[in-house]
């Protein structure tokens, strides 16, 4: 019984140090280094090095101070949904990267898409049903977001 209490401190410092989810984190941080907090404001705008913080491990951006500070006051409001992968392809059950500058804001939280290569992934969200592909996305979400 004596290395119980080490494998349950080995679990612990283990789950300490690990994501919650699978963030999407091109370019080293949330929404390609956007400012989360920008999104909601109708701007989205590169966040900086110098107003930085890790949360649940991930790396988050902000443009300034101000931002910052309302992120952490309240940061499962500014986390986009699905990790920051693409919403519609999550609705289809594949992680895609996403455009940083295409996005919605629904029911006060902040969806990413794709936009490459003549493909608007947000005009296809739009046009195949918002709400349908967003439960679709939710129910694909919770099977795949562990998954690197």
């Amino acid at each position: 019984m004596k290395t119980l209490p080490a494998i349950l401190l080995i679990f612990t410092m283990t789950a300490a140090f690990a994501q919650s989810i699978d963030y999407n984190t091109k370019k080293g941080a949330i929404a390609e280094g956007y400012d989360v907090v920008s999104y909601f404001e109708g701007n989205p705008t590169e966040g900086s090095a110098d107003f930085k913080i890790d949360y649940d491990h991930v790396l988050f951006k902000f443009s300034s101070e101000e931002n910052l500070k309302r992120f952490r006051q309240d940061p499962e409001k500014y986390i986009p949904q699905y990790g920051g992968y693409c919403a519609y392809a999550i609705a289809s059950g594949k992680k895609v990267r996403i455009n940083p500058e295409t996005f919605e804001i629904r029911d006060k939280k902040l969806y990413l898409f794709y936009n490459a290569h003549g493909t608007n992934t947000l005009d296809l969200w739009k046009e195949e049903g918002a709400e349908k592909l967003q439960k679709e996305a939710d129910k694909n979400w919770q099977k795949i977001k562990f998954n690197n």
